[in-house]
């Protein structure tokens, strides 16, 4: 039920709208002047409210601020026969969402009302658009809804106000850095987050790069220079691809965390620093360690605190909810119309592989949202699919029997409708039928 209530000392105005109003709203309540008004809100809930500028005992501008200074966001569309430019934009101020001139018709009115109600609903569907978002979107831009997600959340949640070093494991593209800025965003440091990917810098500069050096410490420096840690004093320092830092590196490094100090290359002189490492790895770093590529005080130093991402083809219906969530801010970026995934597309991205795993999955919807066609069109190689995966691990399988378990499967996916079913498997729901009965399944 919908309802409003007129403020206004004129009774033959309340009587006009108590008439011509009762197609938009299902309950009308008038008031005389702004002290009635203000108990009619605090006894029920109104939808809108329709104004007068001057009334009896303070102006109409005046009554709505006090209204909204008490929390009450009622939308509120005023009526005035004395209009400046001063009082409209007094109106504006105190959130009118529209100002009609007397004298008035009936239809200009019932204008204004319907543009203010459909604004209403609208902020309401984004209101509920925004929380269903959020609720995917659980902390530092992390999207997902399969429980490994959740898992990962809560963990982050937990580790992020403590002092403690974290490791990131996970394939490439899983989003380690995403974690390891949520991470410095629910941690409290108030530094900065820098980022280094230890695989992406030489040996002879990494020394350098992360502890600075003086004026004249080697060729080619001419002058001196902070490195990362220095930048990340009081924050979070991210050491991507920690695996393929040099095993001499990985010395200083330990030291730095032992110790809370670096110093500069060519300097004699140590600064203490205030730095939380964050590290990431696609390795596995324990046989990396047995295998003498990567120290084990280092690994044991590091691993305080671990999280592993899950990859992309683990995370189930987290495929069709990324890919939606990168179709409407790509086409928003890119200026382009955005993609309408049905079922049988969306499908045929979970069976795939996604050997990049999320990063892939944004540059594919990148891809076709540029050249107008289904992402699945723009998917490169053949990687294994999921369902041959699972298939590959048990050599005994017929083929039959894999036919049968594909079919269910999407039987499944489509809850039970057998015509949808058969579209997406490309065959009659006649044919579809008949191989359910022979399974007894029909």
């Amino acid at each position: 039920m919908k309802s409003v209530l007129i403020v206004d000392d004129e009774p033959g105005i309340q009587a006009f709208f108590q008439r011509g109003l009762t197609s938009r709203f299902d309950v009308i309540e008038t008031a005389g002047d702004a002290a009635t008004a203000t108990a009619m809100l605090e006894r029920c809930h109104f939808d809108l409210i329709l104004s007068d500028i001057r009334l009896p005992d303070c102006t109409g501008v005046e009554w709505v601020s006090s209204v909204r200074d008490k929390g009450n966001l009622i939308p509120v569309i005023f009526i005035t026969a004395y209009a400046s430019l001063e009082t409209a934009i007094e109106a504006l101020r105190v959130g009118a969402l529209d100002f009609i001139l007397k004298p008035f018709r009936l239809e200009q009115v019932l204008a204004a009302i319907d543009r203010c109600l459909e604004n209403q609903q609208l902020k309401r569907e984004n209101f509920v658009l925004r929380r269903e978002l959020e609720q995917h979107r659980q902390i530092g831009g992390i999207i997902g809804e399969c429980e490994a997600v959740h898992s990962v959340c809560q963990i982050i949640r937990q580790v992020a106000p403590m002092p403690s070093t974290v490791l990131i494991e996970g394939e490439s593209g899983t989003g380690k850095e995403l974690a390891a800025r949520a991470i410095h965003e629910l941690s409290g440091r108030g530094g900065n987050f820098v980022s280094l990917n230890c695989g992406a810098v030489s040996p002879e500069l990494l020394e350098s790069e992360l502890f600075g050096h003086v004026k004249g410490s080697f060729t080619g420096a001419h002058q001196a220079r902070e490195g990362l840690f220095a930048y990340a004093n009081g924050g979070t320092l991210f050491l991507d691809e920690i695996g393929e830092m040099p095993l001499a590196m990985q010395v200083h490094l330990l030291r730095v965390l032992e110790e809370q100090r670096i110093r500069p290359v060519g300097s004699n002189r140590e600064t203490p620093i205030d730095v939380r490492i964050v590290a990431a790895t696609n390795r596995e770093l324990l046989q990396e360690v047995k295998q003498s590529r990567f120290r084990q005080d280092l690994f044991y130093r590091l691993n305080v605190l671990s999280i592993r991402l899950p990859p992309l083809r683990e995370r189930g219906r987290d495929t069709e909810v990324l890919a939606q969530h990168f179709i409407n801010r790509l086409a928003t970026e890119l200026g382009v119309m955005p993609l309408a995934l049905d079922k049988s597309e969306i499908l045929r991205l979970q069976d795939y592989a996604w050997p990049g795993n999320v990063r892939e999955l944004k540059n594919v919807i990148e891809r076709a949202l540029l050249l107008g066609v289904m992402p699945s069109q723009c998917l490169t190689g053949t990687p294994q699919k999921r369902s041959s995966a699972v298939i590959a691990d048990d050599e005994a399988l017929l083929l039959e029997e894999v036919e049968k378990r594909h079919i269910l499967r999407v039987l499944e996916r489509e809850d039970g409708n057998k015509s949808a079913a058969a579209r997406v498997l490309g065959v009659s729901r006649k044919t579809l039928e008949r191989k359910l009965q022979a399974w007894a399944l029909a």
